[in-house]
């Protein structure tokens, strides 16, 4: 068939579809499901015409394949396409990045909204503490998670204890984010009443940045430790032995050998594993709690990361009655988030191109 007989195809189901769809009511989802399903059987129909019964089924095959990969994309562009048209007038707002609400109230928005004035107020705070929180919750958890799959792959040899890890490790990969920030809040409460009880200067509320990074650290945990294991296990063995062979004790040729051949995914693994955390909201509005300037300490007062900055946002506007400029501010926070989950994954794939090990020829 003629290379242009797709493109025809493809025209005619779109007409058709748009005629369809206009005697409902016409909308693109009902014109885009009209146009697939058409599609479909008008290539099926033309290639079993033009050629034979066979390639028309293979080709009908794989329209159907091609469809379902578009039907998956959709969602994901949809949401970055809503969140980018609407967030966009929010973040070219002048001082958007480098202010914080303080001293933003409902007036300040009724103004904006009534008068047409700038929307005041931004998301610096949020940003600093979503920094700050995530940065320590990474320290926290890339050392045990590391840890822990060097035991399990090149210690544990399938041992009981091996067993038990494994299990706790595929049950903290599935605890709900709400529960481990109710955890950390338990656990730094109990923390701070017993050195409270010992006459140690600790402060007297749980609520503060430091909680919260821990109760992302169960969260990240469970992630670097798959991640990390399934990096040394596909290391050869053949380094390994040549290794031994030379010699060199075991922790050596851990530090030396495994972890450098594994480093890339390793990297990429950790990386998504920030991307994973950084947009919870659950456990930060939890341990954390909100405020509306910017806090660097994280062992004492409130802090706000950006999740809960955008979720305070369209829950709770500065002005209820004019709320036009809340919403605008957190779909621009939206905006940023995006931007910053979209970059930590551009980043994995870098980080893992970068540090793969190079093949060397003769």
């Amino acid at each position: 068939m003629p290379w242009w007989t797709g493109l025809a195809v493809l025209a005619v189901s779109a007409l058709f579809g748009a005629a369809l769809s206009s005697l409902i009511s016409f909308n693109f989802a009902l014109w885009f499901v009209f146009t697939a399903v058409l599609y479909v059987m008008i290539s099926y129909a033309v290639t079993r015409a033009k050629v034979n019964r066979r390639q028309a089924r293979d080709k009908m095959w794989k329209n159907l394949v091609y469809l379902a990969f578009i039907i998956a994309l959709l969602p994901l562009f949809s949401v970055i396409w809503s969140v980018t048209s609407i967030g966009i007038p929010g973040l070219l707002e002048p001082g958007f990045l480098a202010s914080d609400m303080q001293g933003i109230d409902g007036t300040t928005d009724q103004r904006s909204q009534e008068e047409g004035a700038p929307v005041l107020g931004g998301i610096r705070h949020a940003l600093v503490g979503s920094l700050l929180i995530t940065l320590t919750a990474t320290f926290i958890s890339v050392p045990i998670g590391l840890m822990t799959s060097i035991y399990l792959v090149e210690y544990a040899r399938g041992g009981k204890l091996s067993r038990a890890i494994t299990f706790f490790v595929d049950v903290m990969t599935g605890i709900p984010s709400i529960v481990a920030g109710l955890f950390g809040a338990a656990a730094m409460g109990w923390f701070l009443g017993v050195g409270n009880s010992l006459g140690l200067p600790l402060p007297s509320r749980s609520t503060m940045g430091i909680t919260a990074a821990i109760a992302l650290s169960v969260l990240m945990i469970p992630v670097v430790v798959r991640t990390t294991e399934e990096m040394l296990r596909v290391v050869p063995n053949e380094l390994r032995e040549a290794s031994y062979a030379l010699g060199v004790r075991k922790w050596r040729t851990i530090l030396k050998v495994v972890i450098p051949t594994a480093i890339s995914g390793i990297a990429a693994g950790v990386t998504l594993a920030i991307a994973r955390v950084i947009g919870e909201t659950a456990p930060i509005l939890v341990t954390a709690g909100f405020v509306v300037s910017n806090n660097w300490n994280l062992f004492q007062g409130w802090m706000t990361a950006l999740p809960v900055y955008i979720f305070r946002q369209f829950q709770n506007p500065t002005s209820p009655n004019f709320s036009d400029p809340s919403h605008q501010r957190a779909w621009a926070a939206a905006l940023v988030l995006i931007i910053i989950v979209m970059g930590l994954n551009l980043t994995a794939r870098i980080i893992a191109t970068i540090f793969a090990p190079k093949k060397t020829g003769r």
